[in-house]
């Protein structure tokens, strides 16, 4: 052997075993205790005394602990936002304001249509409650009261059914007088606060399938709710099928709607108005849209500055069965924003100014991984079928209406078509009330999954309300003041304003300070890797230096010295595998299978140190055969001498 390889085999021979060329995971820890620059687990090897080194073995795993704790904690502290609020003054936009008639369409353009709809509700309330109808029509607009010899279309389709709390599951039919037995269940829909009286009677209607197998009856607790619920089930029925153009000409219109408009102190009119219509609220005007040109801006806080409107909202032309209310809904919003005027509209009265002080507060709220908020809705997997911006009303509604035409193969009236489908009808969806009706309390249930798809958009903006009320116009200045606006819109009313037809409107900001709600991370990257440092160098004395050398030790040393036992393992299994059995008796074997202790027991001699062929006949005592080849060597005398042999026996 060369000189270089000989000092080389002494230098490996002589130094201890370390890392993963370590044998055993034993000796692997030895090492890493001897080696490491934590002071705990160098203790836990040199202490001398088995009290001592188990308070060090105790001392190690606690503050081992109390790190895992404090990082966990400063981990969960990451994803954790602080919020700023910020208020500054400035010019602002004024937000887009949308004005609707609580009443959607005028009764005299839409009478045609809910005649034997009207006649039948009417002869229900006569027949239920002895209400007669007191209210003077004009004459354009009068209809017959009853129907006679018209059969109930209406009734058939939905009966109405009176239930007496003493009698369960049975109620009597309106129509035809007789008891019927009501089979599946039944869904009251009366307030959590009210108590109905066993004594009370309820009205309400039953929705069953196409094949009447599968039945749900609605109850009410007050027959205003019941009619109302049910006239407007075949309200929607009946308008769906009416075009879309001929609904905007039954509606009222921007010179209808506005008698005056100011703005910033400067005159507008219909021309400042966008049309929107509402499925359920007909003709409304959006001021301020994003289709004008420019965004219109205030130039000071107060009433002045603000937008100033008064409506005329024509009480004789009035629904009486649709709405119970008199006056328009109002929606304060952003030009981008589609209006939900049917949910957080708020309603103003007639003969009455109602004053609407606004605050501008924006938010910007953090996505992931600090909120399951969205930036624009792209990452959510429910189809915007609104031509509005994202926000998680539009994903709710979308998400119903999609499933609505899925289960039952056509749209609900009050919100917008989906692609390829078409509203609900009796004469294609027989049974579609029934199935809006079930699937609507699946999505109240949140069984649909559109609550949980659906998240809040990352940023807003909200205006914060303060309404107050003055009577409108004052008894001083009524005489004059309708005078004049009756001149005023003579070419659009024919006939005398009255104080009860119009409603002042003032929408302003009460200051133009914006306040900024705004959430930034509460630890950054960097904090957070210096608050780990901390809390290693307080518990363990350690650094990075000694955090990567734990990686390397615990998990690649570690694991290399199983992975390579598991290697010799299987290499050995497959060996023997590999390796044919052996066909030789335990007789041929005797003295085969260790040479090396084939041999006399008899000092060596000259003859046989010659290795000379042994005397014929004479026999060699063997040793016997061990139980494994491991230690085979070469055999020392392989034969003996005669002569040896002879001088022996001599």
């Amino acid at each position: 052997m060369a000189p270089g390889e000989k000092i080389k085999a002494k230098i490996k021979k002589n130094l201890p075993v370390r890392g993963p060329q370590a044998p055993t995971i034993k000796d692997l820890m030895h090492w890493y205790c001897m080696n490491t620059n934590t002071h705990g687990c160098r203790r836990i090897v040199v202490s001398r005394g088995r009290l001592r080194r188990l308070l060090w073995i105790a001392f190690t795993l606690t503050a081992v602990a109390l790190i895992i704790w404090q990082c966990a904690l400063l981990v969960f502290s990451f994803y954790t936002v602080s919020v700023s609020i910020k208020v500054h003054f400035q010019k602002l936009d004024f937000p887009a304001v949308t004005i609707c008639n609580i009443n959607p369409y005028k009764y005299s353009a839409v009478s045609d249509l809910l005649t034997d709809l009207d006649s039948e509700t009417k002869q229900a309330l006569l027949s239920l409650y002895g209400v007669k109808e007191s209210r003077k029509r004009r004459e354009a607009g009068s209809m017959p009261s009853t129907l006679e010899g018209t059969p109930p279309r209406f009734f058939k389709l939905i009966p109405l059914l009176v239930f007496n709390e003493n009698e369960k599951g049975k109620a009597r039919d309106f129509f035809t007088g007789r008891k019927r037995k009501i089979s599946g269940k039944i869904i009251h829909k009366a307030s959590n606060v009210m108590h109905v009286h066993e004594s009370k009677k309820l009205v309400g209607f039953q929705l069953c399938s196409n094949d009447t197998s599968d039945c749900a009856t609605y109850t009410f607790s007050s027959g205003i709710n019941a009619i109302q619920e049910w006239y407007k089930l075949h309200y929607m029925n009946i308008m769906a099928q009416v075009p879309l153009e001929k609904k905007i000409n039954m509606s009222y219109s921007a010179e209808e709607l506005l008698v005056t408009c100011f703005f910033d102190g400067m005159s507008c009119d219909a021309r400042n108005f966008t049309l929107f219509h509402h499925p359920m609220y007909g003709n409304c005007y959006t001021f301020n849209n994003k289709e004008n040109a420019t965004i219109l801006s205030t130039s000071m806080g107060g009433s002045e500055y603000g937008l100033q409107v008064i409506l005329y909202i024509n009480e004789d032309e009035y629904n009486p069965f649709l709405v119970s209310s008199t006056g328009a809904k109002v929606l304060i919003h952003q030009q981008n924003e589609y209006p939900f005027i049917e949910d957080v509209g708020m309603e103003i009265e007639t003969a009455m100014s109602t004053s609407i002080g606004m605050h501008l507060t924006e938010s910007f709220k953090l996505s992931e991984p600090y909120s399951q908020c969205t930036e624009d809705g792209s990452d959510v997997p429910v189809t915007n079928i609104y031509n509005a911006a994202y926000s998680l009303q539009i994903c709710l509604y979308s998400c119903f209406q999609t499933k609505m035409v899925e289960k039952c193969g056509c749209a609900q009236y009050s919100q917008p078509l989906p692609p390829a489908a078409n509203y609900c009808n009796y004469q294609q969806h027989p049974n579609w009330m029934y199935c809006y009706y079930q699937l609507y309390q699946a999505f109240v249930r949140e069984e649909l999954g559109c609550q949980s798809v659906c998240k809040q958009s990352c940023s807003f903006k909200e205006w914060t309300l303060t309404t107050s009320l003055a009577q409108w116009p004052s008894e001083a200045s009524e005489k004059w003041l309708l005078n004049v606006l009756t001149w005023d819109q003579s070419q659009q009313i024919n006939k005398k304003l009255n104080k009860t037809d119009l409603a002042k409107l003032l929408i302003f900001y009460k200051d133009l300070n914006q306040r900024s709600i705004m959430e930034s991370p509460a630890n950054s990257i960097e904090m957070l890797l210096s608050n780990f440092g901390g809390q290693l160098g307080l518990w363990m004395s350690c650094s990075v230096v000694c955090v990567i050398e734990i990686i390397e030790v615990f998990f690649i040393d570690f694991f290399s010295i199983i992975a390579r036992r598991q290697w010799h393992k299987a290499k050995d299994c497959w060996a023997r595998r590999q390796t044919p059995p052996s066909t030789e008796t335990p007789s041929s074997r005797q003295g085969q299978d260790n040479p090396a202790l084939d041999t006399d027991d008899d000092l060596p001699t000259f003859t046989s140190a010659m290795r000379l062929p042994p005397a014929p006949g004479s026999t060699v005592p063997g040793t016997p055969p061990p139980r494994y080849n491991t230690l085979r060597l070469d055999r020392a005398f392989s034969s003996q001498l005669t002569d040896t042999q002879l001088t022996n026996e001599l």
